[in-house]
């Protein structure tokens, strides 16, 4: 583990010098070992471990746009962990936390989903009728005719701009009044 470490940052430091085989010989070396901590990782936090090589390309460009500021007196290891489990971090507060649970372990114990109670068309016509005359007609075109917000503002003579205020205030009214039923 020593030699690896020591072999690590004796690369990165011919890197950081330029020479780009080392370059080349480091990224190649530490991506195994970065998979797997990803996959170690993912796999503590009960996540898929298929997401591991977006998070080791993550690692990866980090490293390269942040070699610059590694330390050439330092060793290499712990600043990749570092870029690594910050990196892993930063993968799991982007998912949240989820818990996979195959749905057909549950299909014949879920309860089937209750209906919402529907208002008859009857009712919905009586308190159509209630409304002031522009909402009703806007809500007419719109919702029952199917006609456009812009051929409903030709129709009525009004703004499209209206024609929303009027569909809005319309579709709050009558949503209020059959819940209220």
């Amino acid at each position: 583990m020593r030699e690896r470490e020591d072999e690590w940052t004796d690369l990165m430091r011919s890197a950081i010098s330029g020479d780009d085989a080392a370059y080349h010989r480091l990224l190649k070396a530490v991506t195994p070992v970065l998979r797997a901590a990803a996959r170690r990782g993912l796999a503590r936090a009960g996540q898929p471990v298929d997401q591991s090589e977006d998070i080791v390309q993550d690692i990866l460009l980090a490293v390269h746009l942040k070699r610059q500021t590694w330390d050439a007196n330092a060793p290499f290891a712990p600043w990749l962990f570092a870029i690594a489990r910050n990196k892993l971090i930063d993968a799991l507060r982007r998912r949240g936390k989820r818990i996979f649970v195959n749905i057909d372990d549950f299909a014949e114990t879920l309860p089937g989903e209750t209906p919402e109670p529907t208002a008859s068309p009857g009712e919905v016509t009586a308190q159509l009728q209630a409304l002031p005359a522009r909402q009703r007609d806007v809500l007419q075109s719109i919702a029952v005719d199917s006609a456009s917000i812009k051929d409903t503002a030709a129709k009525f003579s009004m703004t499209e701009g209206a024609v929303r205020v009027a569909l809005h205030r319309g579709l709050a009214s009558l949503t209020a009044k059959l819940r209220d039923r």
